[in-house]
Parts: structure tokens; sequence; C-alpha cells
């Protein structure tokens, strides 16, 4: 695939008066070209079409992860949302480690759920994810709270409740706020059991995991 080519059709829709904006909505942890959410999506779906491959291209992930400019990154997600069904358990490795390298709350939103279906398809992994959810590394406990998130009746709540009890007591906000998500998510489909474990542990919870799981 061809990361040149990616970067035309990118360029053509950059509109630079968005760049700044964008990059201030980051923190300005990255640099952007100005493109639009929607344009991207549908510029980044012409691509792939454009671009088939019968594997996942694990090359042009990492190439898009190398680029200087935030997109890539959003496109090498799109792009692996596209081709999840092609996820083995070989590639949670390749995961972790695009995890860890330009990390801030987008990239680890969207690589949450591609976790999510190798566990959910691997059930050796789940050990993985415990593992990650002591990790000192807070993005990894973060997609390992968030993992399963919209696996509904195929949550395994023995394993969410021992990731969350591992991530209590806890001040960072991307981890408070990811608990109350995961338990806010479940409620939808076993709201009995989420009170349970407010009612268990809310004495050992951050007030903003409360608040958001209890919506």
């Amino acid at each position: 695939m061809d990361i040149v080519e990616l970067e035309k059709r990118l360029l053509a829709l950059a509109e630079k008066e968005q760049a700044q904006p964008m990059k201030a909505y980051m923190k300005n942890n990255f640099e952007f070209l100005g493109v639009r959410s929607p344009d991207r999506r549908k510029a980044a779906k012409q691509y792939f079409k454009d671009f088939k491959m019968p594997e996942l291209d694990w090359d042009f992930v990492e190439a898009c992860w190398d680029q200087p400019y935030r997109e890539f990154q959003y496109v090498a997600i799109d792009y692996l949302v596209a081709h999840k069904k092609n996820l083995v358990l070989a590639d949670l490795p390749r995961l972790k480690k695009l995890a860890q390298t330009k990390s801030w709350w987008d990239s680890i939103d969207g690589l949450d759920k591609l976790v999510g279906k190798i566990v959910l398809d691997n059930p050796e992994a789940k050990q993985v994810m415990i593992d990650w959810s002591l990790d000192e590394d807070f993005w990894l406990r973060r997609i390992a709270i968030d993992h399963q998130l919209l696996q509904k009746e195929k949550t395994d709540i023995v394993l969410l409740e021992k990731i969350l009890v591992n991530n209590l007591n806890q001040t960072e906000f991307f981890i408070t706020k990811a608990i109350g998500w995961s338990l806010r998510d479940y409620s939808k489909t076993n709201p009995h059991w989420v009170r349970d474990f407010l009612g268990k542990y809310q004495h050992q919870m951050a007030s903003l995991s409360i608040r958001e799981a209890s919506k």
C-alpha cells in the first residue's frame, strides 16, 4: 500500500484553518493536517478499496504510525477496524506497541475494541488483559478496562471485575473515566450486576467512576 498516495489524498482534503483547533483539542500533543473526520473516513474507505490486499498489511499500519500528522494514525485505526476479522492472537503484541507509541485517549479508544476482539476469539489472552490491568503504563490499563466494551452478553464478568478491582483507588483521570465507561456500558446488558458492583466497591471508587457508571 502506497503511503505517498495516501498523503496526497489527505492533503487534498486538508483545511489549514482546522489544523490548529484540532491540535489544541488534543492538548497540542500532535500535529494535524486539518482533515475532518467524515472526510478522512470516506477517503480512507476508498483508499482501502483501491489498494485492497488479501492479508492485513502491518507494514502499512506501522508506516502510518510513523507519520508526523495524527490523521495518519487515525487512518491506521480505520484500516485495522476494516480488517478486524483478520486479527489473530499473534497481533496482540503489535497492538500493544501501537498503544504505547504516540499514546493519547483518541488512539487508545480506537485500539481497545480491536484488542477486545482478539481476546474474545482467544480466551487464553485473558491473562494478558489481567497483566495489562496491572501495568505501570496507564494507557495499557485503560485498554484492559475497556476492551470488553459493546460485548454485551459475551462480557466475561469475572474478568471484568478482576480488572476493575486492580484499578480501584486510582486518581488518574483516564483510568477513573474508563472504569465508569465500562460499568455504564455493561449496565445496559446487566444493570443488576453493575448495581451490585457499585454497592460492593463504591468506597474504593473515584466519584467520577461512580458518576459515569450511574448514568
